[in-house]
């Protein structure tokens, strides 16, 4: 079985705080979470916590997300020592913007895919950490790391995902292509 990761993180300021979408490295997390195929376990990671993170980061086959690159990615590599471009990644927004030539939000996907909505939204999340629910926090990243593995399964499933276009659903057929597993070197034993 690949080693496979669902990525998400929320921030603790909002881009106007930073001086606009030009810059989340400065937006610096407040919750990561993930959902580890390998453990079937979702877990949480604060600001602290982050270097147990990268170390599952950089050990993993895939790493799937929704925006992974150009913000997941971006917040979180300033407490990483490597790059997080070099981790194989699959970003499920990246590859619907290949298909639609544009781009389209989470909760609009997962609410026509999965009949599921977001629970809340990134400002909120930041309110909930300058107000110290960090209980709150996580399980809101939870839902939005869930929701992401969820369309993921149904995308490698059926080859397709759902979402709504103005007044009608649609399909929008995706490929979600799996790299190799890394291969671990084992010390072998040589008899002579």
């Amino acid at each position: 079985m690949l080693n496979k990761i669902v990525l998400d993180l929320e921030t603790q300021k909002e881009f106007a705080e930073v001086g606009g979408r030009g810059k989340p490295h400065l937006l610096k997390v407040s919750v990561a979470g993930i959902y580890s195929y390998v453990n079937n376990r979702y877990s949480t990671f604060e600001e602290r916590e982050l270097h147990g993170l990268g170390e599952l980061l950089a050990a993993a086959d895939l790493v799937i997300g929704y925006n992974i690159r150009q913000f997941d990615y971006a917040v979180l590599q300033p407490y990483m020592n490597f790059s997080l471009q070099e981790v194989p990644t699959l970003d499920i927004l990246e590859i619907i913007e290949k298909v639609l030539g544009h781009r389209i939000g989470l909760d609009a996907v997962a609410s026509e895919t999965l009949g599921s909505k977001k629970s809340g939204t990134g400002l909120n999340a930041v309110r909930l950490w300058r107000t110290g629910q960090l209980e709150d926090l996580k399980k809101y990243c939870l839902t939005d790391v869930q929701l992401t593995r969820e369309i993921y399964d149904y995308g490698q499933k059926y080859g397709k995902l759902l979402y709504r276009d103005f007044f009608e659903t649609r399909e929008l057929p995706v490929s979600f292509i799996e790299p190799a597993p890394k291969k671990i070197m084992s010390r072998q034993s040589s008899l002579f």
